[in-house]
């Protein structure tokens, strides 16, 4: 499923290329995040045209409403939501974390109080595998308990090997319900916080697991010091296989997804994109800026002459004029740009493996990156 097109001599960065049953996924790759089976305020058109190869649909909120049985008897989240490219699903473990005043977890699952009425939910490993077969997902992802920054290392300690059950238990299910026979990928995901004997511990006990056709890491970004945060990365990359994609949930600002390209990675996800922009702020080549700021109330230029997308032709001082009076219009147009400014750093990105320079690149994209901004 994932071909290994080229490694970096002077760092782990890869370029590689992902098979799905919805198609091809080239990586390093950013997947914009369709919690609801909606990238916010943009048209699954508007997703495709801005350079996205992949999005991502979530176990936890699809089962709640409008539930995983009723997007199954529409054929599956693509034509629910009108989306022929890939779709990664999460398991549910991120919201244990999340809403953990909502949940109990125990060792056959997580029994959630629904946030929007209270009702009850029950995920266990076999039904997350269910639920995400419903969904009809290219890709998805075992239950795991997402461990919260600080924890102690023998709290943590148990939650690595219930963790590392579950992926076994996951597993047994996709290959039961038939699920490996029709492409559809799982992955195990690398817990332990920051406990690197931890990391180096749950990634080599899933690496064991040798039918996975990926792995992720996940724990990270949820609130540790960004330091920590990619010296885990590191370490959990560093023990997983060489010859499969590694997944890095829920990050990040684009200085550290190239530091994660760097440290091994080949996937990412987050909603900064889409939140920025409902807060009124663009991704530019020289920083963040804040169209509310009174500088750009009569500025003539684009957000950035440099990242082509449908926003390029409107000026800051129009899109700020929306930023102020609460125009949805604001929203789609920042939105545009923000998912097509990461679409275009993953492109460079690649290019930049391909021809040999990517860490002179990479340096010198985040430091023309970190000098200016809000």
């Amino acid at each position: 499923m994932f071909e290994l097109l080229k490694t970096s001599s002077l760092s782990c960065a890869r370029r590689g290329r992902l098979s799905t049953p919805h198609g091809t996924v080239e990586t390093p790759v950013f997947m914009p995040v369709g919690t609801q089976a909606t990238v916010k305020s943009l048209t699954p058109r508007q997703v495709e045209e801005t350079g996205a190869q992949i999005i991502l649909g979530n176990t936890y909120h699809l089962n709640l409403r409008p539930t995983s049985e009723l997007i199954s008897r529409f054929g599956g989240l693509h034509k629910f939501m009108n989306w022929n490219r890939p779709i990664l699903t999460d398991s549910g473990g991120f919201q244990a974390f999340s809403l953990s005043k909502l949940r109990q977890i125990g060792e056959d699952g997580i029994e959630f109080r629904s946030h929007i009425d209270g009702g009850k939910m029950f995920i266990s490993p076999e039904s997350c595998m269910e639920i995400q077969d419903n969904l009809g997902s290219d890709i998805c992802m075992v239950l795991d308990e997402c461990i919260p920054y600080p924890c102690k290392h023998e709290p943590c300690r148990k939650s690595v090997e219930r963790t590392i059950r579950w992926a076994k238990r996951c597993l047994g299910t996709w290959k039961e319900r038939g699920m490996m026979e029709r492409n559809i990928l799982l992955f195990g995901i690398v817990q332990g916080s920051c406990h690197e004997d931890l990391r180096e511990v749950c990634a080599q006990e899933l690496s064991k697991m040798e039918d996975f056709p990926g792995y992720a890491i996940g724990g990270v970004s949820v609130g540790e010091p960004e330091s920590e945060m990619l010296e885990q990365v590191g370490v959990s990359a560093a023990n997983l296989p060489a010859n499969k994609p590694r997944y890095v949930m829920g990050v990040g600002t684009p200085p550290q997804i190239l530091k994660m390209i760097a440290l091994g990675a080949d996937m990412f996800d987050c909603v900064i994109p889409t939140r920025l922009a409902r807060h009124g702020c663009a991704f530019t080549l020289n920083g963040p800026i804040n169209l509310k700021n009174s500088k750009y109330r009569e500025d003539p230029s684009p957000l950035d002459a440099e990242v082509n997308s449908y926003a390029s032709g409107f000026s800051k001082a129009y899109i700020r004029h929306l930023v102020i009076a609460n125009e949805i219009l604001a929203c789609t147009l920042l939105s545009i740009h923000n998912v097509r400014f990461f679409q275009l750093l993953m492109e460079q990105a690649r290019h930049h493996l391909e021809i040999g320079d990517f860490e002179n690149w990479s340096n010198n994209w985040i430091a023309r990156y970190q000098s200016n901004g809000i």
